[in-house]
C-alpha cells in the first residue's frame, strides 16, 4: 500500500551565493519559501523538479521537500528544511567558535 502524497516544493541552493532557494510557479527562484510553488501530485512534482534541474547555470542540488500549508503559505515539514529557511550557517558559533578561539 502506498503512502498518500504530501504537498511538496522544489528547493535548491543558489549556485553563486549558496543560499537556500525555492522554485516559484513562474519558474524563477525565490529566497522566501512562502513564494514557492506547492505541488499536490507526484506527477506535478516530478515535472517541476525536471524544470528546475534544467537551470543548472543558476542552482545546485535541486530536490523535492515536504511542506505543510499554513496561513502564511508553505512551511517546512522537516527540521532540515526549517533550518535551511533561516539562512546560511557558515559563521562561527558553538563548537566552531570555541575551536577557533584556541588557535594560536
Amino acid at each position: 500500500m502506498s503512502r498518500a502524497f504530501s504537498p511538496k516544493v522544489v528547493t535548491a541552493n543558489a549556485l553563486r551565493a549558496g543560499d537556500a532557494i525555492w522554485f516559484t510557479a513562474q519558474s524563477t527562484w525565490s529566497g522566501d519559501i512562502a513564494q514557492a510553488e506547492v505541488l499536490h501530485s507526484d506527477e506535478a512534482a516530478q515535472a517541476r523538479l525536471l524544470a528546475a534541474q534544467s537551470q543548472q547555470h543558476l542552482i545546485a542540488g535541486a530536490y523535492l521537500a515536504d511542506v505543510t500549508m499554513t496561513d502564511n503559505g508553505p512551511a517546512p515539514s522537516h527540521f532540515r528544511e526549517a533550518f535551511r529557511t533561516r539562512g546560511p550557517s557558515n559563521y562561527p558559533h558553538g563548537k566552531q567558535e570555541n575551536a577557533t578561539a584556541h588557535i594560536s
